[in-house]
């Protein structure tokens, strides 16, 4: 409800200005013997509601105050010192000016309101995606959750539970030598490899898409975690062989480790990951 009063808002703010747009123009060329007086006066209506839609609507009252004491002055020098009557011309720039500014605020309040909805739409989303947009594999965030049910269930009924992480050797240089489409479809494609290279009781997840890491929860030991780790390593020596070499034009090297979870050093989800990690130091 509230988006829609802010939408409604803008339309109405929109219109309204250009309407008095319409209305000062007629006025502005309905009017000859004012015609360079009306012209400077709309310019200065313009310039004020520009001001206050890049700043604030105080700054915008403010200047409308001025204009309304100079423009107030100027037409009491000419009615008392060169005998000129007071008409519609007077009261028209005295009204229209204010009226430009708060219509160009209910513009600006309105699209800001907009914005700050849609900021608030995007970090709600980010803060409950669960899946990875590029791979539609399950998020770091996904893997916290399944993690720790997975650590209670591997302790409860002594079920091995293994993580194993994969990184792209040489990612930096790699992804200075394809373009970007080819980035992502690198990374679906290694998502791909890994996904067809573990059970349909294990999980998969994304768990950084900055420097693309992939993390399987395994429910094997370490030594069933390197037969899977022998099993990419040959997919990924097929594929450089003949998908990815005439796909790319570089060569494909996954930098893999494993870790299996042991209640008394891996407290959290974030330890196993921080653990997994370090064995990547050991796979050159």
């Amino acid at each position: 409800m509230k988006r829609n009063q802010s939408s409604l808002m803008s339309d109405i703010a929109f219109l309204l200005l250009f309407v008095i747009s319409f209305i000062s123009i007629l006025f502005t060329a309905g009017n000859p013997d004012q015609y360079i007086l009306n012209i400077i006066l709309l310019n200065i209506a313009f310039l004020i509601s520009i001001v206050t839609y890049f700043t604030s609507v105080t700054t915008g009252l403010i200047m409308n105050i001025l204009f309304i004491f100079g423009y107030g002055t100027f037409t009491l020098y000419q009615t008392v010192a060169l005998g000129d009557v007071v008409d519609i011309q007077n009261y028209f720039w005295l009204i229209m000016t204010p009226v430009f500014t708060m219509v160009t605020w209910m513009l600006t309040a309105a699209s800001k309101q907009l914005q700050a909805e849609k900021e608030q739409l995007l970090k709600q989303n980010a803060s409950l995606a669960t899946m990875d947009e590029r791979t539609n594999l399950k998020n770091s965030r996904s893997f916290q959750k399944d993690a720790t049910v997975f650590m209670a269930l591997s302790t409860r009924y002594s079920i091995p539970l293994t993580l194993m992480v994969v990184t792209v050797k040489y990612w930096d240089e790699l992804s200075r030598m394809i373009s970007q489409t080819q980035m992502t479809e690198m990374i679906y494609d290694v998502s791909k490899l890994n996904e067809t290279s573990i059970r349909l009781n294990d999980s998969l997840y994304m768990l950084n898409t900055e420097t693309p890491t992939w993390g399987m929860l395994l429910f094997t030991d370490e030594e069933g975690a390197g037969i899977v780790i022998k099993r990419l390593k040959e997919k990924v020596e097929q594929f450089n062989s003949v998908d990815f070499a005439e796909k790319y034009k570089v060569e494909l090297n996954l930098t893999m480790g494993a870790v299996e979870y042991k209640p008394e050093s891996i407290p959290t989800p974030l330890d196993f990951i921080v653990q997994a990690r370090k064995r990547l130091e050991y796979d050159v």
